[in-house]
C-alpha cells in the first residue's frame, strides 16, 4: 500500500486540562489546605484565582480556557465565570477521549493550565504539595485512557530530593514525560549540572523532557526583555503577548540547554520545545552555528551546536505554520510535531484540518512523522 492510502498516528502534542476548581480542596494534603489554591467569588462578584492566601488572578478566569468562546467577549466581560471556559473535554476523560475521536487523533499528550501559572519558589515543600496535588488528579484523568491520553508529570525542581522522589514516583505510575518551566530555578539554569540526577532519570526511563511556556513573565531575569511583557506599563497587546511570549522564554531557553553543554553530558536527552511555533527552529541552529564557529576555542562545547539540535530537541509546530516542509530540510524531519494548544483562548477548534492543510505540500511519508509519527517514537507509543 502506498504511504498516500495509509492512516497515519496521529498525536497532538500540545493540549491542555482546565483544572476543576476543587482540585487541591480535593487532593491537597491536610496540612496544606490552608494554603491551597482555589476558586472563589469576591464581594464584587468577580472570581478570583487564589494561591496560599494570595489573589492570582481576578476577574476574566474563563480566559483561562475559552476555546468555546468569542475571545473579545471573554476579555470585556470580566464576570464571566471560569467554569463557562471549560468544556467538558478539558476535564473529563471520556470527553476528552470523545474529542479525540471526534478530531480523528490516536493521542493527546496534556500538560496543566493552572499549573503554569502559580510558583512558589521560596516554598519548595509547598510547591511540590501542590504538584502532587495536580499530578494524582492528572493521573485519575488519563489512566482510563492511557492509549489516548498521554499524562506528564509536573515536577517542581526548587528541591532537587523532593523533585526526584515526585519524578520516580511519577515515572512508576506510568507518566509519559515531564513538564519542564523555561526558567531558571532558584538561579541556576536547568542546564545547570545540580539537576542533571533528574536528567538521568529522564534518560534511564528513555522519556522526554517537555519544556512548555510558563504565564509568569514578571520572573524573566533580563530586566530589558521583561519590559516588553510589564502590563502596568502600557496596556496588554493581545496580539504581541499572545504571538511572542512563549517564543520569547523557549528560544533562550533551547538556546541555553545547548550552549551551557547539557547534550555533552547526557546525549541520549530528549528534549520538546512546546507552545512557541517551530519556525525559528533552523534560525536559531544557524545563529549558534554562526557564534559557535568563531567562540568555539573559548567554549566547551564539543560539538556544534546544530548537531544537538538535529538530535536532541523536538519542535512543535502551530497548526497553520507553513515552513515546516523547509525546516524539516534543514534540520531535520524527525524533529517536529505539531499541537493544537485545546482548549486554550488562543486555541483553534479546527487545529487538526489547519494543520493536515499546512502539511498537505509535504511528502506523505514526511507529512505523517509530523502528523504522530515522531510523538510516537519521542514517547514510545504503540499504534
Amino acid at each position: 500500500m502506498s504511504d498516500d492510502r495509509m492512516k497515519p498516528f496521529v498525536v497532538d502534542m500540545d493540549s491542555h486540562v482546565l483544572e476543576p476548581p476543587d482540585l487541591w480542596q480535593n487532593y491537597l494534603e491536610s496540612r496544606y489546605q490552608e494554603r491551597g489554591i482555589f476558586v472563589r467569588q469576591a464581594a464584587d462578584g468577580l472570581e478570583e484565582l487564589v494561591v496560599d492566601n494570595r489573589v492570582l488572578l481576578k476577574g476574566r478566569l474563563a480566559v483561562l480556557g475559552g476555546i468555546e468562546h468569542n475571545a473579545p467577549e471573554l476579555f470585556m466581560q470580566p464576570e464571566i465565570p471560569y467554569l463557562e471556559g471549560c468544556p467538558a473535554a478539558s476535564y473529563d476523560t471520556a470527553a476528552r477521549v470523545q474529542l479525540l475521536d471526534d478530531w480523528g487523533v490516536d493521542a493527546g499528550v496534556v500538560f496543566p493550565t493552572i499549573g503554569i501559572l502559580w510558583d512558589k519558589e521560596e516554598d519548595p515543600d509547598l510547591a511540590m504539595a501542590y504538584a502532587r496535588a495536580y499530578n494524582n488528579w492528572q493521573w485519575d484523568f488519563a489512566s482510563p485512557a492511557l492509549d489516548r491520553i498521554i499524562p506528564i508529570a509536573h515536577i517542581p525542581l526548587y528541591d532537587i530530593d523532593l523533585a526526584l522522589v515526585e519524578l520516580r514516583r511519577c515515572l512508576k505510575l506510568g507518566f509519559k514525560g515531564m513538564f519542564l518551566a523555561p526558567e531558571p530555578i532558584c538561579g541556576k539554569r536547568p542546564s545547570h549540572p545540580d539537576f542533571d540526577p533528574i536528567w538521568q532519570l529522564m534518560v534511564e526511563a528513555n522519556l522526554p523532557v517537555c519544556m512548555h511556556l510558563i504565564v509568569r513573565f514578571d520572573r524573566i531575569v533580563n530586566a530589558a526583555a521583561s519590559q516588553w511583557w510589564n502590563g502596568a506599563q502600557e496596556p496588554m497587546n493581545t496580539v504581541f503577548s499572545f504571538g511572542l511570549g512563549g517564543t520569547m522564554q523557549l528560544l533562550p531557553a533551547t538556546a541555553a540547554l545547548v550552549c551551557d553543554g547539557l547534550f555533552d553530558r547526557f546525549p541520549a536527552l530528549k528534549m520538546a520545545v512546546v507552545e512557541s511555533g517551530a519556525g525559528y527552529a533552523s534560525y536559531l541552529m544557524d545563529r549558534l552555528d554562526e557564534k559557535f564557529d568563531r567562540f568555539n576555542s573559548v567554549v566547551n562545547l564539543k560539538r556544534r551546536p546544530s548537531e544537538y539540535i538535529k538530535e536532541n530537541i523536538w519542535f512543535v509546530m502551530d497548526p497553520s505554520e507553513r515552513s515546516i516542509d523547509a525546516q524539516c530540510d534543514l534540520v531535520g524531519e524527525s524533529q517536529f510535531l505539531w499541537g493544537s494548544d485545546y482548549p486554550h483562548i488562543d486555541a483553534h477548534s479546527n487545529a487538526v484540518s489547519e494543520v493536515h492543510a499546512a502539511l498537505a505540500p509535504m511528502q506523505a511519508s514526511r507529512r505523517n512523522l509530523v502528523l504522530g509519527g515522531n510523538a510516537q517514537r519521542l514517547f514510545s507509543l504503540s499504534s
